[in-house]
């Protein structure tokens, strides 16, 4: 009778266990690959515009390898385009979790089968479907799609996410299960100054580099020869700090870097979480000239103004250290990696006098002083540009400057600022275009011209009196062109006899405003062409739709963005 009470007790105890452990929602996911995990990026490290919001699994180069669902559940979205995660697919678990496939070359079964009848009853390639709550259920465990190199992917690989469910904000895969060999320490590469004050000053850096560098290794660092930086008034540090994975070369960031003052928490960072309402700010948080220009990931140990981002502490001092003359405070920087792995840099600042500060003056600031909280107006002969309050992270000296106009230009070439100063919502550019025909106002549009010549059209360009009016996300220069020329289309391999062809490819390229549309039809009926902006391509593999026998009759029709359409029209067999 004991023996059987105990059996009893022991059975509900693990029963308890069971129902505690869903009640908490945990799961145990699966990784969405067979082989052993590879990253070239990892959650939250810093990208153009936005913070990394998942893992770049590795593919050794290849497309076509079996991605897998890393749990029980249902697709709840399938969207393609030929932008940004290109092919992907989305699956909620009963846990409260959604993970998330990109860049995939071709989905599988039901999925690809749910897929390919929304593109063929929308008849578009880009599609953002929802099906309906538990309509896909997929297994853990079965292959949902093949590797790939679709949309915004710079190489093969799998762009794998982890959200919570609720409000789709992005986590951390690595804290929810997903292992990755990793006993490397970050590396902790430079420190910068910034003067958070009118009247703050910063030292020198040594000789030509950008910030103090630093020595050590094995998670221990100091500033190279004992370097003291000097500053007056109220300043803010940056750190430059990168991570790596047991052998693996790829850069990759941190999951928590913390500032200490004199013995006092000063600032804290958790990258916890993406809210993808709120990662542009990744532009405010960084600072973005060293990061477009020289690649460099210094972390801003303080808010800029606009700064929205909700992954600071509560500190006191809020990063802001201010330095008397003569004054000595000890700086500690702690760089936690997502396994744990810590590494620190110490070393002393020391207040300067104001003489020594005096030679540190700041060249006087060129341009008109625009408020970050404001709107503000740049207005000169033939341009007008306008920033919405809140588009600026901190005040800024705004300049312009005019240039001849280049070739094709309706308009000089105005320089609007500095292009490394970014903006986090869009401005409106109104350029006069005084000698373009009114016949040709509907193909005008507003180009930006980067300092190697290249062009890169602003879409949305309207024309009405003489004036070009563009939304701008950027600093830059800027001018008007004209597109008046159709999209090029080349047959790359569709053949008068396509007999036991399974796929044919066509190349589109535009010269300016960049293709918008396309519709291709088989004897009258359309058929799906995928889009692969990379390398130019459409390609259409024949399916239920687009099979059948005897003479056929192909039609291909492209438009670009200013409405200017190519057509081509071949007959073939199959």
């Amino acid at each position: 009778m004991i023996l059987i009470k105990r059996y009893i007790i022991l059975i509900i105890s693990i029963l308890s266990f069971v129902v505690l452990e869903a009640q908490s929602g945990a799961v145990r996911f699966i990784p969405p690959m067979d082989h052993t995990i590879e990253l070239s990026g990892n959650f939250m490290e810093p990208r153009n515009d936005h913070f990394h919001s998942g893992l770049d699994i590795r593919t050794q180069g290849r497309e076509g390898l079996p991605v897998k669902a890393v749990a029980d559940g249902w697709v709840s979205r399938i969207k393609i385009s030929p932008w940004g995660y290109g092919k992907a697919v989305y699956i909620d678990h009963p846990d409260g979790h959604t993970s998330v496939y990109g860049h995939l070359q071709v989905l599988q079964g039901p999925v690809a089968k749910a897929c390919s009848e929304v593109q063929y009853r929308q008849q578009d390639f880009s599609i953002d479907h929802t099906p309906e709550k538990g309509a896909i259920p997929v297994k853990q465990g079965e292959v949902i799609a093949l590797s790939g190199n679709t949309g915004g992917s710079g190489g093969p690989h799998l762009h794998f996410e982890l959200r919570r469910t609720s409000d789709q904000h992005a986590l951390d895969p690595e804290a929810l299960g997903i292992r990755v060999g990793d006993k490397v320490k970050p590396e902790v590469i430079g420190v910068r100054l910034y003067p958070l004050t009118d009247t703050s000053r910063v030292g020198p850096y040594p000789g030509k580099a950008l910030g103090f560098p630093t020595e050590g290794a094995d998670g221990r660092f100091t500033l190279k020869g004992a370097a003291v930086p000097q500053a007056y008034g109220t300043v803010g540090l940056a750190l430059h700090v990168i991570d790596r994975y047991d052998g693996m070369a790829a850069k990759c960031g941190v999951r928590r870097i913390e500032l200490v003052v004199d013995s006092v928490p000063a600032f804290t960072i958790r990258f916890d979480e993406i809210d993808f309402n709120t990662t542009r700010f990744c532009n405010a948080h960084v600072d973005h000239a060293l990061f477009k220009a020289h690649k460099m990931e210094y972390h801003r140990c303080y808010k800029q103004p606009n700064d929205k981002l909700r992954i600071y502490g509560n500190e006191e001092a809020q990063g802001r250290i201010t330095l008397a003359p003569g004054e000595q405070r000890h700086v500690l920087f702690r760089a936690i990696d997502s396994n744990g792995n810590v590494s620190e840099l110490s070393f002393t600042m020391k207040g300067a006098t104001p003489d020594e500060a005096a030679g540190w003056m700041p060249a006087v600031p060129e341009g008109a002083l625009f408020r970050y909280d404001t709107e503000n107006v740049l207005s000169e002969e033939g341009v007008t540009l306008t920033l919405p309050a809140l588009t600026l992270y901190d005040d800024a000296y705004v300049h312009y400057m005019r240039k001849p106009s280049p070739s094709r230009a309706y308009a000089p070439l105005h320089v609007l600022h500095e292009p490394l100063i970014p903006l986090q919502t869009s401005g409106q550019v109104r350029i006069a275009t005084p000698d373009l025909p009114s016949d040709l106002g509907r193909k005008a549009l507003v180009v930006r011209v980067d300092d190697a010549g290249k062009t890169s059209a602003v879409g949305g360009s309207t024309y009405a009196n003489g004036t070009v009016t563009a939304q701008i996300r950027s600093f830059g220069a800027y001018t008007v062109m004209v597109d008046t020329v159709p999209p090029s289309i080349t047959n790359v391999d569709l053949k008068a006899d396509m007999t036991g062809r399974t796929r044919f490819t066509f190349k589109v390229a535009d010269d300016l405003s960049g293709v918008e549309k396309y519709k291709a039809t088989i004897d009258g009926q359309w058929v799906l062409m995928e889009y692969e902006p990379k390398t130019k391509s459409l390609i259409h593999t024949f399916d239920t739709h687009s099979k059948g026998s005897g003479s056929r009759t192909f039609r291909l029709e492209v438009t670009d963005e200013r409405g200017n359409t190519a057509r081509y029209e071949q007959v073939f067999r199959h």
